[in-house]
């Protein structure tokens, strides 16, 4: 990791066995996977949502624009209204919002009704995000805090990855209504073992509504870095929302097809989530940099081989690849910005990069719709790019850990 153990703050933390404590942190990365993979599995189930709800699909595409606008824009005023709620309580009941929220999506008549559950559901999502990385920092030694922070923000890349193909796979056996209905006990099961594990944490660090917006204000290089989440998590959740209707219509892939190349995107987001783990703590430049180019690049094949079966799949491989590295690069860049405000900046970066992924689903529906599917690859293509070159223009100014 980047971040300087000497200078993050860490709430006063309970003093546990060293196996509770990581017990807990499993159980804080399982609330992760199931908020972020919720927030997501549309993305591999737009073709047959739009078919059953009888809308197109970039209206379907909505579904994940309304849960990432509210997880992002409700974020800041929600830790600040229940800054004095005991962080397990507050969890478990974010927790039981997720999993009643994908049942009655499992059971949803209407789409206008799944939208507005999808709203709620992201208000808790944007929740999660600001507090749960610091209360895996306070239920381990002090020594072990930034481990705790590296495992549960590496659960980020591999949520990612594997909840979209992992919920095509269970929509192509059972219906996406069950695959939602799965879901809902999944959230529950996370639900009994956040309350069996994670001590009781009386709220500590909440950050104020005027602390987090003015953080950007007097940090420079904090406000460059969230420019970069903006153009890169446009691009690339712009393009992958989509990327089911874009095979569907230049290669005819079957939905075996599909779920395939989905699996294969997250193993290879599971190798850059890997490969990112070892390069960002010797150049956060370099790293968001390569692995930048390596995504446009991926986005580049795609567009040029999307017929050719063998060309999607290798193309597919290095879209994850590269997703993984700068994923992780990306939130390392933001907590080397501001190491002294920890929770202001995670709330910056929910705020930042859930919103974007609700606006990169808008905007490529939007293309979708009205200039074509591939447009929408194109959309990708010079996002990330805008995004590769502003990071390599700033250079070491832009973090001290750079």
């Amino acid at each position: 990791m980047t971040i300087d153990e000497e200078t993050t703050p860490v709430a006063p933390r309970k003093q546990l066995s060293p196996t509770r404590g990581w017990l807990g942190v499993a159980a804080i990365t399982a609330s992760l996977f199931v908020f972020l993979t919720t927030e997501l599995m549309p993305i591999g189930l737009l073709t047959p949502l739009s078919e059953s709800l009888h809308v197109s699909v970039g209206t379907a595409g909505l579904m994940v624009t309304a849960q990432g606008v509210a997880a992002g824009l409700g974020v800041p005023f929600l830790v600040a209204w229940t800054r004095r709620i005991n962080r397990r309580r507050l969890l478990t009941a974010l927790l039981a919002v997720l999993a009643v929220g994908n049942l009655i999506t499992s059971m949803a008549p209407t789409y206008p009704l799944i939208l507005g559950t999808r709203l709620i559901m992201g208000f808790a999502s944007g929740v999660f995000w600001a507090i749960g990385v610091s209360m895996a920092m306070r239920i381990v030694p002090e020594r072990h805090a930034n481990r705790a922070a590296a495992v549960v923000m590496s659960g980020i890349s591999v949520a990612t990855v594997v909840g979209i193909p992992l919920g095509t796979v269970l929509e192509n056996a059972g219906g996406w209504r069950a695959t939602f209905l799965i879901w809902a006990g999944l959230s529950s099961l996370v639900l009994l073992a956040v309350a069996c594990t994670v001590p009781s944490l009386p709220s500590a660090n909440a950050v104020s509504v005027r602390e987090v917006f003015g953080l950007p204000v007097r940090n420079v290089p904090l406000r460059v870095v969230l420019v970069m989440v903006v153009l890169f998590v446009l691009g690339h959740f712009g393009a992958y929302t989509f990327v089911r209707p874009y095979l569907e219509e230049s290669a005819s892939a079957t939905a075996g097809f599909i779920t395939v190349v989905l699996i294969v995107f997250g193993i290879g987001g599971a190798i850059g989530n890997f490969v990112g783990g070892l390069t960002v703590g010797r150049s956060l430049r370099g790293s968001f940099v390569v692995g930048g180019l390596v995504l446009i690049g991926a986005l580049g094949m795609l567009l040029t081989t999307g017929t050719n079966a063998v060309g999607v799949i290798a193309a597919m491989i290095l879209w994850g690849l590269a997703f993984g590295v700068v994923q992780l690069s990306q939130i390392n860049m933001t907590l080397a910005a501001a190491p002294e405000t920890f929770e202001a900046a995670m709330s910056l970066n929910t705020m930042a990069y859930n919103t974007c992924i609700a606006l990169g689903a808008l905007f490529g529906g939007l293309l979708a719709d009205h200039v074509g599917v591939p447009g929408v690859i194109w959309f990708g293509i010079v996002l990330v790019a805008l995004a590769v070159i502003l990071r390599a223009s700033t250079g070491r100014r832009t973090t001290a850990a750079s």
